[in-house]
């Protein structure tokens, strides 16, 4: 059999919907003649008689009844998946990538209030470590944790890193029985590693003129929300961001080790795009949101911190995180 005539097909599947020529024509857009002579090819295509008249009435006949039923969902089906991919087409759309980290702990817990004051947006959030290609992929902005060297690109700092060792207050009470030295309380205490932060431990020793013979860590991990998660549960010193993890620090599950010590900051997280894509509106209104949203952060970062204590070291000339 040569293949199906869909414009037929369409046809029939219309008038046996609806139960005569003249509507089927009408929701078509064509004239009765029209869709009656596509019915006749039809029924000649397949040497079979799809209708037959009764009084004013045409009446699928059996084979009319099974080829019906068939092309009934099939065209029911593309009829919906138009009806889809035009509401999504009338969406705006934001599709936003973001590390991995600063995804769960901060964008997560925030983005819902963004999309309820814009209900009619659709946002898409992909959380992973690998930097947008903008050329070649469909994403309109990220939200990334690095140097904040990108070329060719708008990179605005929306947030400054804090970074500091942290641990349960149970763990902090445990080293202090030991020792009132910084150097010996870290000798004694199980160092956690986030191997892909930009300060290490190497580093922060470093600028604090402590020194450690062996830095041996225990734990590894390469994110920061698991890094957190594990000095919260008194596994031991995480040399992490306060920034990740302001609810901890507020309901007193995480504390500084070392109030006395300066807290090292730099530019950590930022927003990146290209500069043609700050035209569209939507991508206009979601930067303005997020960099209030990331200003008000840090303000309550720091706060917090200077409540416990703290105070704020600038990353220095020589630094690899200076600016």
């Amino acid at each position: 059999m040569r293949g199906i005539n869909l414009k037929a097909t369409e046809y029939f599947e219309a008038v046996a919907r609806l139960g005569t020529v003249t509507k089927a024509a009408a929701e078509l857009g064509v004239s009765p003649s029209a869709v009656s002579q596509q019915i006749r090819l039809l029924e000649g295509q397949f040497g079979v008689k799809l209708f037959r008249r009764e009084k004013r009435r045409l009446v699928l006949t059996l084979d009319g009844d099974r080829l019906f039923q068939t092309t009934t969902h099939a065209f029911g089906a593309l009829r919906n998946a138009r009806s889809a991919i035009g509401r999504q087409r009338d969406m705006r759309s934001l599709t936003i990538r973001v590390s991995p980290s600063f995804g769960v702990r901060w964008l997560g817990p925030r983005v819902a209030r963004f999309a309820e004051g814009n209900p009619d947006w659709a946002i898409r959030i992909d959380a992973t470590p690998d930097f947008t290609a903008f050329e070649t992929e469909a994403v309109d902005c990220d939200l990334r944790y690095g140097h904040g060297e990108w070329t060719g690109l708008t990179v605005e700092c929306l947030m400054h890193d804090l970074v500091l060792p942290l641990c349960s207050p149970a763990y902090r009470d445990r080293l202090q029985q030991h020792s009132d030295d910084p150097a010996e309380q870290l000798r004694a205490a199980r160092l956690i590693d986030s191997v892909k932060t930009l300060y290490r431990w190497d580093l922060w020793l470093a600028a604090n003129q402590i020194e450690l013979s062996d830095l041996v860590y225990p734990f590894r991990f390469d994110r920061s929300s698991m890094a957190i998660e594990m000095a919260k549960q008194s596994g031991g010193v995480a040399l992490d961001s306060a920034a990740l993890c302001l609810p901890e620090l507020e309901r007193g599950e995480l504390v500084p080790l070392f109030p006395a010590l300066q807290v090292i900051e730099f530019p950590a997280y930022w927003f990146v795009c290209p500069p043609r894509y700050l035209n569209r509106r939507i991508l206009n209104r979601f930067a303005s949101w997020i960099s209030e949203e990331a200003q008000a952060h840090e303000a309550e970062v720091r706060t917090r911190l200077q409540n416990l204590g703290c105070s704020f070291l600038p990353a220095r000339p020589g630094d690899p995180l200076a600016n």
